[in-house]
């Protein structure tokens, strides 16, 4: 079983909640880059959710997280933002492209091609993460039982 979760404010007790049902994989995403959360995420933030999967990956579960790519992030940014999730001792990664879902959400500020995709999956391999999938049509549930085998 994997369970995605809110950062539930960061109190550990609620997260501890999920621990304690034992899924295999729990997941909670990062979503975006450091700089753009405030704008992208209204509640969450960025040094909390990495607080989340830091609890979670300290706590023996398996963590996994995802960003989505193409809202206005440089490479840096991503580069960094995958390094940020690995310290947390996170070991799954999805990384996919942010496509509006309405005409009332912001639209992509940018396409990243397949090949950036490749690069870094291929950069979140090298660092360490166990197993990335990252393509622009993944979601955080992309391939979901792969990420319960290799967690």
């Amino acid at each position: 079983m994997e369970t995605l979760i809110p950062d539930f404010d960061g109190k550990p007790e609620n997260i501890q909640k999920i621990i304690d049902a034992s899924p295999e994989v729990i997941s909670h995403n990062i979503e975006t880059v450091r700089r753009l959360t405030p704008l992208i995420r209204t509640k969450a933030k960025y040094d909390r959710s990495l607080s989340v999967l830091k609890y979670i990956a300290g706590q023996g579960k398996t963590a996994k997280s995802g960003i989505m790519l193409g809202l206005g992030e440089v490479e840096s940014e991503i580069f960094e933002t995958i390094n940020d999730i690995y310290s947390t001792g996170c070991s799954i990664l999805t990384i996919g492209q942010y496509l509006q879902p309405g005409f009332e959400y912001m639209e992509p500020v940018t396409y990243v091609t397949p090949d950036k995709f490749d690069e870094y999956k291929n950069a979140a391999l090298e660092i360490g993460f166990k197993f990335v999938e990252s393509s622009p049509l993944v979601r955080s549930s992309f391939h979901a039982e792969r990420h319960v085998i290799r967690g």
